[in-house]
């Protein structure tokens, strides 16, 4: 019972997170008071207990990009600021806008990480959940 609840209460944080980020405007493509998603996707199957949550923002310059890596655990990643370009796993490459975000499950590697554009910097809230003291990223 007590694993059920923790996972609620940081599913419940990182919902509280995103809809405070996405309250202050974040994304200039949602209509105002818009009530939709603002992303939606299952989650893989694992147990929570021994875990911690750690937050991080990314910043690229203009033309920045990070090398090949992965992570151990379940990574949520919000656009703060400018378009990110990324592939995840399998999936294709993809440019995701201010206020967009993506996930990463358990070991996937995260091949392309970038900042779209030459001239703007881009900036990346990363929520990194993983075991308590496990190395948080790994080259690919």
């Amino acid at each position: 019972m007590l694993e059920t609840i923790d996972r609620r209460a940081l599913l419940a944080s990182l919902g509280a997170l995103l809809a405070q980020s996405a309250a202050q405007g974040q994304n200039p493509n949602r209509a105002s008071g818009s009530s939709g998603p603002i992303f939606q996707h299952d989650l893989p199957e694992v147990n929570l207990r021994g875990w911690s949550v750690t937050v991080v923002e990314v910043k690229y310059a203009p033309g920045g990009a990070s090398n090949a890596h992965r992570h151990p655990g379940i990574t949520f990643a919000y656009v703060l600021e400018g378009e990110i370009v990324s592939k995840v796993g399998d999936d294709p490459e993809k440019t995701y806008a201010t206020g967009e975000m993506f996930m990463e499950t358990p070991g996937q590697i995260h091949a392309v990480s970038r900042n779209a554009s030459s001239t703007k910097p881009a900036r990346l809230l990363a929520l990194l959940l993983a075991e308590k003291g496990a190395q948080l990223t790994a080259p690919a």
